[in-house]
């Protein structure tokens, strides 16, 4: 009735406004995209080899080899192959929101915001740098980043209660993380295996790194602080103001809550259970199987701490788990694109088309041109190991052909592969986070895609500068 009455009055029909798809819709058009193209893009395929338990590529080795089309029943197939690639990550973000759920039904959360709210009035702000550079030097100093995600749970609410958002949130546990990811001085995942291919001295460079990570975590912290400080002064320009009204009411009453004995006793375990974490990481290589289990047995034992029956441990963790199924599920649709391109056989094409566009340009911009294919190539391989593993074998000889010193080589890698990690919606670990933060990805890509163009100038200017003065 109302859409005629707009016709009669204006005397034009009313167009519906255009909405951005949700992301399973922009996912598998990219899934369809991908398998079109393996019509048209020649199939062909790079020899590997293992090399100190990882598979590498052998330069030179690119042969041609049979076309391999995607079938219009594979493009369907692909989705459930990308969840079966993926599974260990979609269980272990199950697995990790499940266990938050028992911590959020002890109340333990609702007390300790209310507390720590109460402790910091009229200094908020300093809580943003802080914890961004925290969690920048372990993405820095251990490649965290899907080890991140339970600290979310803590920080959104956290931060609502201060007078913020759920983007202030996100973006201090996200962001923070990303950009010590992304400028690491000594990442084992990224820097240290892209190093060890390209025969450098394993964290060489440190010096230059230290420099540029500071640099971009400061410009990070910059960019989340003007936002968060808008958002004090006036909470109804917030971007997320109806999902943060949600925390809060999630959260309950926003009068003073105790925190009572057993709500400290259960963040003593989850400090203890996020310390054996980092000690578990850094000396016993665990992964996410080990820090899976870490995380089952800190919600068991936050559960009996706090008097819970098994059977409420068991509806509490379902019930967090479920906060979670977008952003796992997210994760293997993503997979799905990588999956057509490699059963396509079109993805060693790919790069090898880009490896040579890169031969062809002249030696003062082959470093910005390796940063480039980085950056491209980041979006269909958001694995940085993996990426390291596909790309530098062939960028690492590449460079000394081309002018290129192979620290620059490695530092065009590092910045290409980690700058998208927050933006694009085939980062499961992302968007892993965006869902338990209770933010949708176009509300995140609509607020962060200017720190995203300066970052990538930044990654520009970095290796630009590192061309010019020859670092090695």
């Amino acid at each position: 009735m109302s859409s005629n009455l707009d016709t009669v009055t204006t005397g034009v029909p009313q167009r519906k406004k255009w909405k951005v798809p949700h992301v399973f819709v922009i996912l598998f058009a990219v899934i369809i995209i991908a398998a079109i193209s393996t019509y048209f893009i020649p199939a062909g395929e790079y020899d590997r080899v293992e090399q100190d338990g990882r598979t590498i590529v052998v330069d030179g080795s690119y042969h041609v080899v049979d076309s391999s089309p995607t079938s219009f029943l594979a493009i369907f197939e692909s989705i459930h192959k990308g969840m079966v690639s993926s599974a260990s990550i979609i269980f272990y973000i199950f697995i990790v929101g499940g266990t938050f759920g028992i911590l959020r039904a002890t109340g333990a959360i609702e007390g300790a915001v209310h507390t720590i709210s109460h402790k910091l009035e009229g200094k908020e702000h300093f809580l943003i740098p802080v914890l961004m550079t925290f969690f920048a030097l372990g993405g820095a100093m251990l490649g965290l980043a899907e080890e991140t995600i339970p600290y979310i749970t803590i920080i959104v609410p956290l931060v609502i209660m201060l007078g913020f958002d759920s983007m202030v949130g996100a973006a201090i546990v996200l962001l923070g993380t990303s950009a010590g990811f992304t400028a690491a001085f000594m990442n084992p995942f990224t820097v240290g295996v892209a190093q060890g291919i390209a025969e450098l001295p394993i964290f060489s460079g440190l010096q230059l790194r230290i420099i540029f990570w500071a640099i971009f975590l400061a410009i990070s912290i910059w960019y989340v602080m003007r936002y968060a400080k808008k958002i004090k002064a006036n909470p109804e320009r917030s971007l997320v103001h109806e999902e943060s009204k949600a925390v809060l009411s999630n959260l309950g009453t926003q009068e003073k809550v105790e925190f009572t004995r057993s709500h400290k006793a259960s963040f003593t375990i989850l400090l203890l259970a996020l310390i054996t974490l980092a000690i578990g990481v850094i000396k016993f290589g665990w992964y996410l199987p080990e820090i899976s289990g870490l995380f089952i047995i800190m919600g068991i034992a936050i559960g009996l701490v706090s008097k819970m029956s098994f059977s409420q441990m068991a509806e509490a963790f379902i019930n967090g788990c479920s906060v979670l199924v977008l952003g796992a599920l997210v994760v293997g649709v993503a997979y799905g694109i990588l999956t057509v391109l490699q059963e396509g056989k079109v993805m060693d094409t790919i790069l090898h088309g880009l490896a040579g566009a890169v031969g062809s340009l002249p030696s003062q911009l082959a470093a910005l041109g390796m940063y480039i294919v980085q950056c491209m190539i980041n979006y269909i391989v958001p694995s940085g190991s993996g990426q390291a593993a596909l790309t530098m074998p062939i960028m690492a000889p590449l460079s000394d052909l081309v002018g290129v010193s192979r620290q620059t080589a490695v530092l065009a890698f590092q910045f290409g592969d980690g700058i998208s990690n927050v933006f694009t919606p085939t980062s499961g670990y992302f968007m892993a986070g965006l869902a338990l933060a209770g933010i949708s990805w176009t509300k995140w890509v609509k607020w962060i895609w200017p720190l995203i163009v300066i970052h990538y100038a930044l990654g520009a200017v970095f290796v630009t500068i590192a061309h010019l003065i020859g670092f090695h």
